[in-house]
């Protein structure tokens, strides 16, 4: 389902069919009267004193051809729960047979910036579904043409737009099957980007070998498709300052390898690549809206399947660190491709701050459901700016503790490491515990575990189901309020 925007400044009445009003928790519609006629005035204040006002979205049919929706806007309303409102207009209106609605925006609640952009952005966000390989697509097109003096700003619906386009593409990518975007195609999809100004450098198995990253060669090595790094990078500063930077795992399928998965919804490990998806849906939105930052978005595309040549429980690998990993678990594949990505990002671009996203553990699922990522950090500074981000854009972040105590739970007696723990318990950590081991210049570092956020069975606020997108404006935000 399309949703189009208009910005008109005047539109002829006799093309006002269905209207659309904010109005505020005191349900006083007295400036009304300079929008609508008397008739439609009286009739919609005599329902709203017997309507239910607890409701966020009222509908009063006027005739089969016009309405009067309106729209009720709480007091001290923070910009997310105005994505949620339009979130809402969008579920309600979906399900109508109308098409056009009208927005004026010279009436809206006094005080509040921008309310028609953040409301016309969650309606958006919400309107996506994945319908590529459906033989019979819903092709209904909804129109909202906004009138009047109060529009949302040029800049902001570039703005907005950037951030629909970077989570789209994030859900796009998630949704795709995996006989469809395997690691070969993943990356030339990478490298299309860069038309919209994304430096991109592919890096395949040849050039990966030379470099030592065996850490992430093993995992794909089972595979017929192809492993690679692929780095993404925005100059948005004219300068050589150090950029920020967004690592993300990219395991297109994860069968778990020599140590098999069960064969029960297996079928959703195509999304095993939700990390890199973010990081990829980020740096395009970065580039769409011009962003001010220098940024590099680094992503280890691989396949982990149990063929011929699979890496085997037991196998000893040197990663592109030095550091020895012994593999004890093939299906505990995410961080050993982000290992070598880690290090890598961190010696080449030698940013202000590392941030990767991953699904990296159900362990991450049991104890934060689908509310929370969690947050695992070197860096207070960096953690507690992910978690303002996290509250503005409702994509929350719960941080989780990292401590030297657990790291006896994954040192290995053959190597330098193992890349799991026999003991039990404290899974989501001691894999966090093992990637920090990758960070060795001691550049502030965080670690997103996603698992719980990157796709959704019954949908949310801003998504209907499926792949969410999540972390594209999270980090948006986070770029935009601290290093913009």
């Amino acid at each position: 389902m399309n949703i189009q925007i208009n910005y008109i400044n005047t539109l002829s009445k006799k093309n006002l069919t269905n209207k659309l009003f904010f109005i505020d928790e005191s349900l006083n519609i007295q400036q009304l009267k300079k929008f609508i006629n008397s008739n439609e005035y009286s009739y919609v204040s005599d329902l709203l004193k017997n309507k239910d006002n607890k409701k966020k979205v009222s509908l009063f049919e006027l005739s089969s051809s016009q309405c009067i929706i309106l729209i009720k806007i709480k007091k001290n309303i923070k910009n997310y729960e105005i994505e949620n409102l339009g979130g809402d207009f969008f579920n309600f209106i979906k399900g109508l047979d109308r098409k056009d609605f009208i927005i004026n925006s010279d009436y809206v609640p006094a005080k509040i910036k921008n309310l028609i952009g953040y409301f016309l952005h969650g309606a958006k966000l919400k309107s996506y579904k994945f319908e590529k390989y459906l033989t019979n697509k819903e092709n209904k097109n909804i129109k909202i043409t906004v009138i009047g003096k109060n529009k949302t700003l040029i800049k902001d619906q570039i703005r907005f737009k950037a951030i629909e386009d970077g989570t789209f593409y994030a859900r796009d990518l998630v949704s795709e099957p995996g006989n469809v975007l395997h690691p070969d195609e993943y990356a030339k999809r990478i490298g299309s980007l860069k038309k919209i100004g994304l430096k991109v450098n592919i890096y395949d198995e040849k050039k990966l070998k030379k470099l030592g990253m065996n850490t992430l060669l093993g995992v794909g090595q089972g595979s017929i498709r192809g492993s690679y790094l692929v780095t993404m990078e925005w100059k948005g500063k004219n300068d050589n300052s150090k950029p920020v930077a967004f690592v993300g795992k990219g395991v297109c399928f994860d069968t778990g390898g020599i140590s098999l998965k069960p064969a029960k919804f297996m079928e959703d490990m195509t999304y095993d690549m939700a990390g890199s998806a973010t990081v990829v849906g980020l740096m395009k939105n970065l580039a769409l809206r011009k962003a001010k930052v220098n940024a590099v978005g680094v992503v280890g595309l691989v396949e982990n399947m149990p063929g011929g040549n699979a890496q085997r429980p037991g196998d000893i690998v040197k990663s592109y660190s030095g550091k020895t990993v012994e593999i004890l678990n093939t299906d505990a594949e995410g961080r050993l491709v982000l290992a070598d990505a880690l290090t890598y990002t961190e010696e080449k671009y030698k940013p202000k701050f590392i941030v990767d996203l991953a699904t990296l553990t159900g362990a991450i699922i049991v104890s934060l459901g689908s509310e929370y990522a969690g947050l695992f950090s070197n860096d207070d500074k960096l953690s507690n700016q992910l978690i303002q981000s996290g509250e503005q854009t409702q994509e929350k972040v719960w941080r989780m503790p990292l401590n030297k105590n657990f790291d006896k739970l994954i040192d290995s007696k053959n190597a330098d490491m193992q890349n799991i723990n026999y003991v039990g318990g404290a899974g989501s950590t001691t894999a966090a515990q093992f990637l920090q081991r990758f960070i060795l210049n001691k550049t502030p570092w965080a670690h997103l575990d996603i698992a719980g956020m990157a796709f959704s069975k019954y949908g949310g606020a801003l998504n209907s189901g499926g792949a969410t997108g999540y972390g594209v404006r999270l980090l948006n935000k986070l770029v935009e309020d601290y290093y913009e």
